[in-house]
């Protein structure tokens, strides 16, 4: 079935691949194989060298691969060369830090010697999603490769031009050629890649029904697996918060990338005494968002990524307002010929609605009033995701203590929720399991090996 690269923006398709034929796919797994030993005895530091140069490489290009962003799947430019630096910032990173993350580790033992080791595994299949095409990857592959580990790369179906370039930007480098390979393959073929003997472990970053199926593949192998699922994150607004901060932050963390983003705010809890006024702002800097082409600098909001994802959206808009919500913002997809749908706001949200629990992949908040702390962490806990929360206090003992009673894998005080190469990332719940970035992440796809001497 050919795989298509679509511009969010008009509908158009632009581009037209065959995917491959199951032998094609065995033949490249066979040759990434085939070249893995090589690369797992290239010491650290060599690693390191041509980590640096991808960085180089992002760099370089990182307005082509902007515009590659901008038309495949509607990132406004900014935000796709924030993207590109971040995913460079990550090679220089682990090519930093790799060495000191896997050092062998002495332990105590009653040899006269041990240690701990830190091993590749070998062939890692990464499954990755579109919205954030080029860093998912990064995320992923940089500390994969830096531990020795080789790469076969699944990209979503509907990013084939980033998912080509991102295999490129490792050749550029000097990387042996099949050390990364992107395999452009559908949705059926996942399966069998994962059942290949050859593949060793798998990551996926993507919805929790996709988890599920990967887990459960995987699982039947002993495969280590590696999920970074959906999210609902909770935005809480304390009466003590700087609102005014509060409502710009929020409006961002709600639209950045289209809303589009696993660790976005969407669901804003704000106690009583300010809800009004908090409403007030976020609504003012919600409106206030630039919809557009996402090739125009001034755009701060583009499409999203599918047509399929809009009618989502707005049947789950739909569904809250029919069950007595309010679509004070927004609400409705924007007559145009591409894939848009505006910043939103919807109050009146209850547990009766699909809003409530489900996640809302797109500009869409519900902003709901909570009585005091305790009742916010009730609702901030009262769903089946726990991937990230943000905290909005001006005392910063109880925002510490409320983090605590949080079920997520994060916690933002005064911030909005991100990733970053210096912390751990991932999930609780069905947000999943395992963690990327910083030395937890790089020590997920390795072999912890004891060695004890006599």
């Amino acid at each position: 079935m050919p795989i298509e690269s679509i511009n969010p923006a008009t509908g158009k398709v632009m581009h037209v691949f065959e995917d491959w034929s199951v032998e094609k796919t065995d033949n490249v797994i066979e040759t990434v194989h085939g070249s893995w030993p090589g690369w797992r005895d290239t010491s650290i530091a060599e690693r390191a060298v041509l980590m640096k140069k991808a960085a180089a490489v992002l760099r370089l290009h990182a307005g082509e691969y902007a515009e590659m962003m901008a038309l495949e799947m509607g990132k406004p430019l900014a935000q796709g060369r924030a993207e590109l630096e971040k995913c460079a910032w990550a090679c220089d990173y682990y090519a930093d830090h790799t060495a000191g993350y896997l050092a062998d580790e002495p332990a105590d033992s009653d040899g006269s010697r041990a240690f701990v080791a830190f091993r590749p595994l070998g062939l890692v299949l990464a499954i990755m999603p579109w919205n954030f095409p080029f860093w998912q990857v990064f995320r992923c592959a940089v500390p994969a490769l830096m531990a020795g580990n080789a790469v076969v790369l699944k990209h979503s179906s509907n990013v084939p031009r980033c998912a080509l370039a991102i295999e490129d930007v490792f050749r550029k480098a000097g990387f042996p050629g099949n050390i990364f390979r992107t395999l452009l393959i559908g949705a059926r073929q996942v399966e069998p890649v994962i059942e290949n003997s050859r593949v060793k472990a798998v990551a996926l970053t993507g919805s929790d029904a996709a988890g599920r199926q990967v887990a459960a593949a995987a699982g039947r192998l002993l495969k280590k697996t590696v999920l970074e699922l959906g999210g609902s994150d909770p935005f809480i607004v304390l009466a003590d918060a700087d609102l005014k901060e509060a409502a710009r932050v929020g409006a961002l963390a709600r639209c950045n990338n289209a809303g589009q983003s696993c660790i976005a705010a969407k669901r804003f809890l704000v106690e009583e005494p300010v809800y009004a006024r908090f409403l007030e702002l976020f609504t003012r800097e919600m409106a206030a968002l630039v919809v557009g082409d996402p090739l125009d600098e001034v755009t701060q909001v583009g499409p999203l990524a599918r047509r399929d994802l809009v009618v989502e959206l707005h049947h789950q808009v739909t569904d809250a307002v029919s069950r007595g919500a309010e679509a004070i913002l927004g609400g409705q997809p924007l007559e145009s010929q591409g894939y848009y749908y505006p910043p939103t706001i919807l109050t009146g949200v209850t547990p009766e609605m699909r809003a409530y629990h489900e996640e809302l992949f797109g500009p869409v908040a519900t902003v709901m009033a909570v009585r005091d702390p305790d009742h916010a962490l009730e609702v901030a806990n009262d769903t089946s995701f726990g991937l990230g929360a943000s905290i909005w206090t001006n005392n910063l003992s109880t925002g510490t203590a409320m983090a605590a009673s949080i079920e997520s894998g994060a916690v933002f005080i005064n911030g909005m929720v991100k990733s970053d190469p210096r912390l751990p990332f991932g999930g609780v719940k069905e947000s999943g399991y395992g963690r990327e970035l910083a030395g937890y992440g790089i020590r997920e796809f390795v072999n912890v090996q004891t060695i004890w001497i006599g």
